[in-house]
C-alpha cells in the first residue's frame, strides 16, 4: 500500500514556503520549497506568488495530493478574519474559495499557529498527551493553538489577553525581548506573566513553546515557574507545512 502523502503550504510575512509531507512519519518527502512574500502581501499577488510554488511540488507528485495552507489570520468557515504582517484586503475575503478557484482543486485553509499545534500533537512533543495542550508561537506577535486529546479547538487569540493592562504580545513577544533589548531574564519575567495568566484560565496540561526563539529555550523555559509541565516545541520551521499537511488529509 502506497503511503499516504499531502502537500502543506506555509503562507507567513515574509516567506511562502511548501513540501510534500508523509503523514504516517511526518518526513517531508519532497525539498521544501520557499518564494518570498511579494512585498505589501495583497491578495492577487499572494495567491500567483503560492500558485508559482505550488506548480514545483506538483510537477514532481502530481496534482491528485490534498492540500492544506495555513496563513497568518483568524480563519473562519474558509475565510481570513484577520491579517498579520500582510495587506489588511484579506480581511473579510472567502480566501479558501479564492484559492480553491485559482488552483482548481480543493484546499483545507487553517490559521498558521493552528496548524503547528496540530503537528506537535501528530509529530512533535505533544503526542499522545491527554488532556488540554496549549502551543504558544513567540515571535513578531504570541500566536497560540488549542488541542483537546488530539483535537484541535481552532482560532484562540492568546496574544491579544490582556495581561497587566497591555494585549500580552506587546510586551512578551519576541519581537518586545529585541525591541526593548530585554535580556532573557527581564523577559522571561514578562513570560511568566502571561502564562501565569493563562495557566490560571484554562489549566492546560502541557504548555509547548514555538516559533524561531524556542532553539534557544535553555535560556528563558527553566526560569519561569508554572504548575504546567513547559516544552519547546519540535517542528519549527516545518510545523505549518505538517500541520497544514496533516489536517488536509484528515
Amino acid at each position: 500500500m502506497a503511503t499516504e502523502h499531502a502537500i502543506g503550504i506555509d503562507i507567513g510575512g515574509t516567506g511562502i514556503k511548501g513540501a510534500v509531507v508523509d503523514l504516517g512519519t511526518g518526513q517531508l518527502v519532497s525539498d521544501r520549497r520557499k518564494v518570498p512574500t511579494p512585498e505589501g502581501g495583497r491578495p492577487a499577488d499572494i495567491l500567483m506568488a503560492t500558485g508559482e510554488l505550488l506548480a514545483g511540488l506538483s510537477d514532481s507528485f502530481g496534482d491528485a495530493l490534498p492540500l492544506g495552507v495555513c496563513f497568518p489570520s483568524v480563519v473562519k468557515h474558509g475565510r481570513t478574519l484577520s491579517a498579520a504582517n500582510i495587506s489588511h484586503e484579506w480581511i473579510g475575503l472567502p480566501a479558501e474559495q479564492l484559492f480553491e478557484d485559482a488552483f482548481g482543486r480543493e484546499i483545507h485553509f487553517i490559521n498558521d499557529a493552528d496548524a503547528a499545534g496540530y503537528a506537535e500533537s501528530r509529530y512533535g512533543t505533544a503526542v499522545g498527551t491527554e488532556g488540554l495542550v496549549i502551543l504558544t508561537t513567540l515571535g513578531t506577535g504570541i500566536g497560540s493553538a488549542f488541542l483537546y486529546d488530539g483535537v484541535l479547538v481552532p482560532n484562540t487569540e492568546l496574544g491579544h489577553m490582556e495581561v497587566d493592562g497591555v494585549q500580552a504580545e506587546k510586551r512578551a513577544a519576541y519581537s518586545a525581548k529585541e525591541r526593548e533589548s530585554l535580556d532573557w531574564k527581564e523577559w522571561a519575567a514578562r513570560l511568566q506573566r502571561f502564562y501565569a495568566a493563562v495557566e490560571f484560565l484554562f489549566s492546560p496540561d502541557l504548555f509547548v513553546v514555538g516559533g524561531g526563539v524556542s532553539k534557544h529555550h535553555t535560556q528563558f523555559l527553566p526560569l519561569l515557574e508554572l504548575q504546567t509541565p513547559i516544552v519547546p516545541a519540535v517542528h519549527r520551521n516545518n510545523a505549518g507545512i505538517l500541520g497544514a499537511a496533516s489536517l488536509a488529509a484528515h
